[in-house]
């Protein structure tokens, strides 16, 4: 019989992360790979794990995820947020530990669009007066 998991499915930027938890003793893989192998730069993987930090289930659970879509800071903030969510179904009473975090919040900022006769978002050409 399959072993009882729960989910949660994180969103940040361009990105979107399945995570699931299952009781365990701390394993963490992302698409495959170790965390560590994954999210190369330490800030990323601090935050990918800062909800089982904050909850103190660092050791007590394993985490699978699967990622997809946008860039390494987008897809470790899509880990945390789904970390959460999946930690908010296994122990409710972590809701306000995770809400209190931040890590329940979904970041709204997205890259703005082109618009025309910019040379970005924002930046004009150079004015010239002759």
């Amino acid at each position: 019989m399959a072993e009882q998991y729960y989910e949660g499915v994180g969103r940040r930027k361009n990105s979107s992360a399945r995570v699931r938890l299952t009781a365990g003793s701390g394993g963490f893989i992302v698409n495959d790979k170790p965390l560590e192998e994954y999210f190369p730069r330490l800030g990323d993987v601090e935050q990918a794990i800062a909800p089982l930090l904050d909850s103190g289930s660092r050791s007590a659970v394993d985490v699978t995820v699967l990622v997809k879509g946008g860039g390494v800071t987008g897809q470790s903030g899509a880990v945390r947020m789904g970390l959460a969510r999946a930690l908010v179904k296994w122990n409710p009473e972590l809701d306000r530990v995770m809400h209190k975090g931040g890590h329940m919040t979904r970041d709204p900022r997205v890259k703005e669009r082109k618009k025309p006769g910019l040379k970005r978002a924002r930046k004009a050409p150079t004015y010239t007066k002759r």
